[in-house]
């Protein structure tokens, strides 16, 4: 761990991306030891003009904790002269608008090149190419690739921190192609993309209610237990074949935690077991398992 805080001591690192996934990749780098700046528009009545500042002022404490904040209208030509002159020392400069206001500001990967040839781009945008102009959000990127498959929202943000994590090593992608070749790269992070592999495991079957980890595997499910829940995790067969001697279940090699009947006798003991005798069975039997309330 104290390795990886250092991983990019010294490397600078510019964000001009807003809301959710360029902060996110600012705070691994930053993380990772990189001397981190983000530059904002103007304050607004003193409020950040970033929407996270306004909607959830906690969570963009907890982003911005420990990097530099600058301030410029970039539409303006002192807001231009603060950004280039940031620009002459960075390394890295991470953005998340549609290609067209980069272009509006001067800000296109060509630009860029000519004025300043060692910077680095990682350029964060909804959906690759030439639909990195369209409107989209993170639950517009899950619903696309299958990841919505009821009426209830996703439980967190996996678009944008699947975008983040990619935007970060993007980063480190950027450097070292730079000490390869001299001069800086571009690379494209589109949210689309990054739900998209999130939603592999899907698109192979694994998490579809027939699929292993999807519902079918008796040790692989959430279960009712007497004073809440269970998520058991017992998908290996000697994991498996430990829950099965613990409830007391005949199974007649791994397919049969496939079975119907299999199913219904390991719910039937959860459903006996109080959420302390389940995490003592877990530490004594070598059961992976996590109870809920």
């Amino acid at each position: 761990m104290e390795a990886t805080k250092t991983i990019l001591e010294g490397v600078r690192v510019l964000s001009l991306a807003l809301n959710l996934p360029g902060p996110a990749a600012l705070m691994r780098c930053h993380r990772m030891g990189a001397l981190c700046t983000k530059l904002e528009p103007p304050r607004r009545q003193g409020v950040s003009a970033d929407p996270m500042g306004a909607y959830n002022p906690e969570a963009y404490a907890t982003l911005h904790e420990g990097i530099r904040l600058l301030h410029a209208d970039l539409k303006s030509a002192e807001g231009q002269a603060v950004l280039h002159e940031e620009l002459g020392r960075t390394d890295v400069l991470i953005t998340s608008f549609r290609p067209s206001a980069l272009r509006k500001l001067g800000l296109d990967w060509p630009a860029l090149q000519a004025r300043h040839p060692p910077l680095n781009l990682v350029e964060i945008v909804g959906a690759p190419g030439e639909r990195a102009e369209e409107p989209g959000h993170d639950l517009t990127y899950l619903a696309e690739n299958g990841l919505v498959p009821g009426l209830e929202l996703p439980p967190t943000l996996y678009a944008d921190m699947a975008g983040a994590l990619q935007a970060s090593e993007a980063v480190l992608q950027c450097l070292l192609a730079r000490a390869r070749l001299g001069q800086g790269i571009r690379r494209e992070i589109a949210l689309c993309e990054a739900a998209g592999w999130l939603a592999l495991p899907r698109q192979w079957g694994l998490t579809r209610p027939e699929g292993s980890v999807g519902g079918a595997h008796a040790g692989y499910r959430v279960y009712r237990c007497a004073d809440g829940r269970v998520a058991v995790a017992a998908l290996e067969p000697h994991f498996a074949a430990a829950l099965c001697r613990a409830a007391g279940i005949v199974a007649d090699g791994p397919g049969a935690l496939f079975s119907p009947e299999v199913h219904q006798a390991v719910a039937d003991f959860l459903a006996t077991q109080t959420r302390q005798q389940l995490e003592r069975l877990a530490s004594e039997q070598d059961v992976p398992l996590h109870t809920l309330s």
